[in-house]
């Protein structure tokens, strides 16, 4: 390190996959369990509706932790902080794997995402390490880790699964924490925030941010009903590859890889973005999510059409990630991790909601009763862009 706190080109290599990694590792967690709800309602003889909780409140756990912890990332030293919040989570994951009831599972996996948030605690870190002239590049290349594990995460488990049982992912995945928690201590540097703000403060300040910038409120519910739809094709449709056409849970697996495309957009959104033409690229991955969700009610027969509609709403939701990010950290630099608390809980929050919501539909309407939710939710993205588009070209029908 030198006196203004980056990371010397030697080391920065070296950081950086240390950094891409741990973050895909760490938020893979809050996605092991999507396709392996009918194994979970199976092992403990509830509902495919139930079993859906356990992504839902896992979510809303991961929303907590952003909460709860993220803003600790401005109060106390960073690494000391990652590694100690990721034994927790080893922790969280080995009550989940040896659970004996459906009841103490639950409770792990709100554990499980509580502390998995640290993957949003190393993000702004990286940022602080990097060069200025190199922060873009190094931030994305962290983010791309964070994206590659929620993409493979379903491919992993299934696969695990059906190697040695839905169990054991959790296992390897506590492993793997305490890995990534020595591999933090030794490979990063110490960083201790120089802020003469309490933690209430700090808490007290995220309010005044949502009130202030209405940018913010706007892309973070606008994302969160993105995620939504996201989250409610990917949490049911396990359950109809397996009831409509048989696919093992390998199989599964290996469906679950098209949503490895959705990192395509993230540089073809930065680039729109660059370019001025983020208004109206967020408008073109709502309709996407829309079509993508409708395109998915259609062809339900079809394994090809699913997955066809599988990569266009990941390709719609992490674009319209990316130009949101975009905006809202232009708002005010001195407040960016505080922007990211409101944006991504509010995101997560979403998300919970849709897949408890899908669960739900899916015992009482089945696929088309959930492809109707995830059309509906950016469906409402729309008329908000819509309005706010509208608004920009007519500033008379601003609220005052």
């Amino acid at each position: 390190m030198d006196k203004s706190g980056t990371a010397r080109p030697r080391g920065l290599r070296l950081i950086t996959l240390v950094l891409a990694v741990a973050c895909g590792a760490t938020v893979a967690n809050l996605y092991y369990a999507q396709p392996l709800l009918a194994e979970i309602a199976s092992a403990f003889k509830v509902s495919q509706g139930n079993a859906a909780l356990v992504v839902t409140l896992t979510q809303l756990g991961y929303a907590v932790g952003m909460v709860a912890l993220m803003p600790l990332g401005d109060l106390v030293e960073n690494r000391a902080l990652a590694s100690r919040t990721l034994l927790a989570t080893a922790i969280a994951l080995v009550v989940a794997g040896l659970a004996p009831g459906f009841g103490i599972f639950l409770a792990a996996s709100v554990l499980v995402g509580i502390t998995s948030v640290v993957a949003q605690i190393l993000i702004p870190f990286a940022a602080h390490l990097a060069p200025e002239a190199q922060r873009g590049r190094f931030v994305g290349t962290v983010m791309t880790g964070l994206l590659l594990g929620i993409l493979l995460a379903r491919t992993l488990s299934s696969l695990v699964a059906a190697a040695w049982g839905w169990r054991t992912i959790y296992l390897i995945s506590a492993g793997l924490m305490l890995v990534v928690a020595v591999t933090l201590v030794r490979v990063l540097p110490r960083h201790k925030p120089d802020h003469g703000v309490t933690y209430p403060q700090l808490m007290r300040s995220i309010g005044q941010l949502v009130r202030s910038e209405p940018a913010l409120r706007r892309r973070a519910v606008c994302q969160a009903l993105m995620f939504g739809a996201f989250s409610c094709f990917w949490t049911s449709v396990a359950f109809e590859l397996l009831r409509g056409h048989g696919l093992s849970q390998a199989g599964i697996g290996i469906f679950a890889l098209v949503g490895a495309a959705g990192a395509a957009a993230a540089p073809i959104a930065g680039r729109l973005g660059d370019r001025g033409h983020g208004r109206i690229g967020s408008g073109v991955t709502l309709v996407l999510a829309i079509v993508a969700m409708l395109i998915a009610d259609i062809g339900v027969n079809s394994l090809v059409v699913l997955a066809l509609a599988g990569i266009l709403l990941d390709l719609a939701v992490q674009g319209h990630q990316v130009l949101s990010q975009q905006e809202i950290y232009g708002l005010r630099a001195d407040a960016r991790a505080r922007i990211n608390t409101v944006f991504m809980t509010t995101i997560f929050v979403g998300g919970a909601l849709a897949s408890a919501g899908s669960g739900l539909l899916y015992d009482a309407a089945g696929w088309t009763g959930v492809t109707l939710l995830g059309a509906a939710l950016p469906a409402v993205g729309l008329v908000i862009w819509a309005f706010s588009a509208l608004r920009a070209r007519r500033p008379e029908l601003a609220l005052s």
